[in-house]
């Protein structure tokens, strides 16, 4: 009996060994869980046994616990590199169509061939579907998840409609002397100011808005401003001829818009609705009269290209102080094709991809999952796990909430190993070994004896 006593005791002495140098080898593997064997002595009796003295037959090993305690972070320049600071784990699937989910805290991934987010094994990180202007997600169901795509570019060109301009126009300018707008002439006009909008096609343009002040203003205004515009100034680009002027514009191709009063508190006077707020545009007829030479790629305008003297909300409006002029605001609804320039990955999991063209859109949001039961995943493999019976059902959410934990860009999740305690608990296994060896050997010596008595 003491023989297999100490024969359990050396197997339950190997597994700790196994165990412990299993964490020791994955000391610097990227979201690794230690494990600890926990053991549970083996008692067997009958009932026509004396349980007072019953000596117990050995040693079993129960289980190989994981131990999910948080790993301590390592910082990294790439944004796709993304750690969970709590409970929460990735869900990853084999390929774009699969529903066979696996879940990892290793997050150090990539871009595959296919602009795809993917860990070091070709499997594909999960995201919820998310409004691209606010981010908001749709589903926090898992099976709503899909792979993660970083689009390379911001997609169709979109025309511009809407110009959104703001200033303050300097008090102290003197008007000009000349009655007749020249663009160029810097002698007729006060202040200028350019913007590129885009075509249907997305081919940059233009558009220059000129200030001059009228010696005698409308009453009851203090002041008054005539604003002029000119589309594609051949003065700006002089490799574009200046534009053919229709009999009804000035010869020089510029547009007339509404003027611009203010008080004498130098704030912006608008007018009293039903009049609309001053603006000055070019019509679609114009632009897309190919007389005109506005649009030389076979572009079209659906709509006139107008800007407005107010920010896009409309609270932020031009003013007239002694100051220097001063744009204050100057945007446009238009976008060319553009190229992808960063991708950054906010606590909540949400993914905001930026383009050369000033666009930004959220493309999805990292899906988190967890469990009832950590202690009960099915270890897989390359720091994977799936679930199983004893683990619960998992549960889909998103990061930031709940005890999902946040999500940390240009980060990773470093083994929970501590070395220290490893090669000690190595130390008190190999002494439980030789104790058991010992054990062995004392049982073979009294056996020797017992079969030399004569």
């Amino acid at each position: 009996m003491s023989f297999n006593i100490a024969l359990s005791g050396i197997a339950a002495a190997q597994k700790d060994l196994d165990t412990t140098a299993n964490n020791i080898a994955n000391v610097n593997t990227t979201g690794f869980k230690e494990s600890r064997a926990e053991f549970a002595d083996v008692y067997a009796t009958s009932i026509f046994s004396s349980g007072r003295t019953k000596v117990g037959d050995g040693v079993a090993t129960s289980v190989i616990a994981q131990q999910f305690s948080q790993g301590s972070l390592q910082f990294t320049n790439n944004s796709l590199d993304l750690a969970v600071t709590g409970e929460g784990f990735f869900a990853l699937t084999p390929d774009r169509q699969s529903q066979d989910l696996t879940y990892t805290r290793s997050g150090a991934f990539k871009l595959n061939k296919d602009n795809f987010i993917v860990d070091n094994n070709g499997n594909f990180l999960q995201g919820f579907a998310v409004d691209p202007v606010t981010g908001e997600n749709q589903s926090v169901s898992l099976s709503t998840t899909q792979p993660i795509s970083i689009p390379t570019s911001a997609g169709a060109p979109r025309a511009t409609s809407n110009v959104f301009l703001s200033m303050n126009l300097d008090s102290r300018a003197v008007e000009t002397g000349s009655t007749t707008f020249d663009p160029t002439d810097r002698a007729t006009y006060n202040h200028s100011t350019s913007v590129t909008v885009y075509d249907s096609l997305g081919e940059a343009h233009t558009v220059t808005t000129y200030f001059r002040k009228l010696a005698t203003p409308t009453p009851p205004a203090a002041a008054e401003w005539e604003t002029k515009l000119v589309w594609d100034d051949n003065t700006a680009h002089p490799t574009i001829p200046a534009p053919v002027a229709p009999a009804t514009r000035n010869p020089n191709s510029w547009f007339s818009g509404d003027n611009l009063q203010f008080d004498s508190n130098g704030s912006f006077r608008l007018p009293a609705p039903p009049a609309a707020a001053p603006t000055i545009g070019v019509p679609t007829a114009d632009l897309n009269d190919p007389a005109n030479g506005y649009l030389t790629n076979g572009a079209q305008f659906s709509a006139p290209v107008v800007v407005n003297f107010r920010d896009a909300s409309g609270v932020k409006l031009p003013t007239q102080y002694a100051s220097n002029f001063d744009v204050q605001n100057l945007s446009q609804d238009g976008t060319t094709v553009g190229n992808l320039t960063g991708v950054d990955i906010d606590a909540f999991g949400r993914v905001l991809a930026s383009y050369s063209n000033g666009d930004s859109a959220y493309l999805a949001q990292v899906t988190l999952v967890r469990f009832a039961n950590v202690q009960g995943l099915k270890q897989v493999g390359n720091t994977s796990w799936k679930q199983s019976i004893t683990s619960g059902e998992p549960i889909g959410g998103q990061a930031n909430t709940g005890t999902f934990g946040a999500v940390n860009a240009s980060s990773l999740e470093q083994s929970n190993v501590n070395l220290t305690t490893e090669l000690v608990d190595l130390i008190s296994a190999q002494r439980n070994f030789q104790a058991n060896s010992r054990a062995l050997e004392v049982n073979s010596t009294l056996q020797q004896t017992v079969l030399q008595i004569r």
